[in-house]
């Protein structure tokens, strides 16, 4: 099973015209996850854009990743379909080795025996450990919480389930409450609070200020409601302002990259670049958190 905790979502750099990894970047961006305390980190997951790498780069950042930090890995799969998450998985146990604590596969069917099947191959096929991502807005299906409950509820592989089709806190409780496995929020936090409250183990997502969530989950543990509350409301404003329709990834990478930890901001197209008319917002929110 996964670590409860904060699993940072990690976003992956690009620098110049012809939007190369910027590996340099990547590396400076993991090392800071891994100072302020991260228990884990999640790497090619959506919000690192990973659907817009190649094999070779999934690699490269993959061994970037390996050789920055010694911090326990989920490597996401980007495909639907068993067979190419099968070789997604295997990449990933190439390049991570004993470092990876599970590999992130989406929900690809609202059938729970269809989804229970998929989920049973690419275990038998590769003996991985599974972080199952409910995310419908990425992968356009959505699943209720109970179908989900009966396609996983037998699966011992299953390390992690990472609930972000909302109300991201109902789900939380109803899968909390059938199954053995840790349950991680997303959704760049803006349900945290509530999803704790309801029994998620932590958070797993890109929120551009990890020490936001730590400080919220570590409030949780310590003081309950009261104090993950008083932890989390100076983050608020920023976690609103991060989780704009597609516009998510650019504000977030703008965030890294004003704080000192990505030389360049860019998305790889077809994503949707931050508009000039929100830079000054942008300066305004950072300067209330730092």
């Amino acid at each position: 099973m996964l670590q409860p905790g904060v699993w940072g979502v990690v976003a992956t750099p690009f620098t110049g015209s012809t939007f190369d990894l910027d590996e340099q970047s990547l590396a400076r961006l993991v090392e800071h996850y891994e100072r302020v305390g991260v228990t884990g980190l999640t790497v090619l997951g959506v919000f690192g854009e990973a659907a817009q790498l190649s094999t070779e780069e999934r690699r490269a950042a993959l061994e970037t990743v390996v050789d920055a930090v010694e911090l326990p890995l989920v490597v996401g799969a980007t495909s639907l379909g068993t067979a190419p998450v099968i070789e997604e998985v295997r990449l990933a146990q190439q390049v991570a080795g004993d470092r990876l604590a599970g590999v992130m596969v989406q929900v690809n069917s609202p059938n729970p025996h269809v989804l229970a099947r998929h989920l049973q191959a690419v275990h038998e096929a590769t003996g991985a450990g599974l972080v199952v991502q409910d995310y419908p807005l990425v992968s356009g299906v959505s699943i209720s919480p109970d179908a989900l409950v009966t396609a996983l509820r037998d699966l011992s592989f299953v390390v992690a389930v990472k609930a972000e089709a909302p109300p991201t806190p109902v789900a939380v409780a109803t899968l909390t409450a059938a199954l053995d496995v840790p349950v991680f929020g997303g959704l760049g936090g803006l349900g945290l609070l509530d999803e704790l409250a309801c029994g998620a183990a932590g958070a797993m997502t890109g929120f551009s200020f990890p020490e936001g969530l730590i400080a919220c989950v570590e409030g949780w543990r310590e003081g309950g409601y009261e104090a993950a509350r008083d932890a989390w409301l100076p983050y608020l404003p920023l976690v609103n302002f991060e989780q704009q329709a597609r516009i998510a990834l650019a504000i977030r990478k703008e965030c890294l990259r004003r704080r000192g930890l990505f030389l360049e901001s860019s998305v790889r197209p077809p994503a949707a670049s931050l508009p000039e008319s929100l830079h000054e917002q942008l300066a305004r929110h950072l300067a209330a958190v730092r």
